[in-house]
């Protein structure tokens, strides 16, 4: 299969937000519609969005500009040095993006993954900012006790020791197929035509000091420091309830929940959450894992379409 061909062209744009330099991928016009704002799950880019835009209407498309960030720490965003990462930076960053290109004007924000759990709390924080909003798979994290936080504290230093060892470092590979054979195995449904364009996105090619030339991944290590703090369930349920924007939960149908927290956090128990947000509708998307906007990108086109109208 030859490579992804891209059916609608991004144009990158760098803006300065608090001390970073933020890579931003823009499709579309402003125009009478409100802004589209996607943001991209742990350990992706923005462009792994590109799927789910080519597959958007061009009625829907038109007259309306889509914003996509490479968070702080992923992709071509760059920024201090630092060897954690505290969630609630990307809420204050995710404001600082909406006051430079959409100002007062509300938008659609969708978020996948990280992102879709960053794109609900910042829904419940800044609820004049968000028209509508749809969460892909952003289920948020397992219930924690107050008693977990000394062994909490404990583990995220012993994890940033770790890091300044090198031993957090992420994978690297001797050429893009091997990245997009990586994304293959991570993702079954990937065909190689995407997985080979995805590559050259979510990876990059450096040559070390040793002059040999090794792909990298467009990610920090220090990604991978565990949270300092809990996931306080009571503070994530107010901010849902604080959300005014009408919501649109959408689930692959393969559970991802079970996979990752083997029964300490399913998806009965993230349904009992999400009964909280005043106004919130499900649906699932057959035949797709973790990454739908990869497996399903038409399908979820049109549910985003048919949410997000009229505008």
């Amino acid at each position: 299969m030859s490579t992804y061909t891209v059916l609608r062209r991004a144009r990158s744009d760098f803006v300065p937000l608090r001390l970073y330099r933020y890579h931003v991928l823009l499709w579309g016009r402003i125009g009478p519609r409100p802004p589209l704002v996607l943001v991209h799950g742990w350990m992706d880019v923005a462009a792994s969005y590109q799927f789910m835009v080519d597959a958007l209407s061009d009625d829907f498309f038109k007259d309306r500009l889509i914003i996509a960030p490479d968070w702080r720490g992923f992709g071509q965003s760059s920024g201090p040095a630092c060897d954690h990462y505290a969630f609630a930076d990307y809420l204050g960053d995710l404001d600082a993006l909406l006051d430079h290109y959409a100002g007062a004007t509300a938008v659609d924000l969708v978020g996948h993954s990280m992102g879709g759990n960053v794109a609900m709390m910042y829904a419940g924080a800044r609820a004049q900012r968000v028209r509508r909003l749809v969460n892909l798979e952003g289920f948020g994290m397992p219930a924690t006790r107050p008693q977990q936080a000394p062994g909490r504290f404990a583990r995220w230093m012993d994890e940033i020791k770790a890091l300044q060892r090198g031993e957090h470092d992420l994978k690297t590979y001797d050429d893009a197929a091997g990245v997009a054979a990586r994304l293959m195995k991570t993702n079954r449904r990937l065909p190689q035509g995407k997985a080979d364009w995805l590559a050259r996105q979510w990876a990059e090619p450096r040559t070390g000091a040793d002059g040999a030339t090794r792909w990298h991944i467009r990610g920090d290590a220090a990604h991978r420091i565990t949270s300092a703090q809990l996931f306080r369930v009571d503070e994530m349920l107010a901010l849902y309830a604080a959300i005014t924007a009408p919501t649109l939960m959408v689930e692959a149908s393969d559970d991802s929940l079970r996979t990752w927290w083997q029964r300490r956090f399913t998806l009965d128990e993230f349904h009992q959450r999400l009964q909280s947000v005043p106004d919130c509708r499900c649906h699932t998307l057959p035949d797709c894992g973790h990454m739908l906007h990869h497996d399903q990108p038409e399908l979820l086109a049109r549910q985003i379409e048919a949410f997000l109208a009229p505008a």
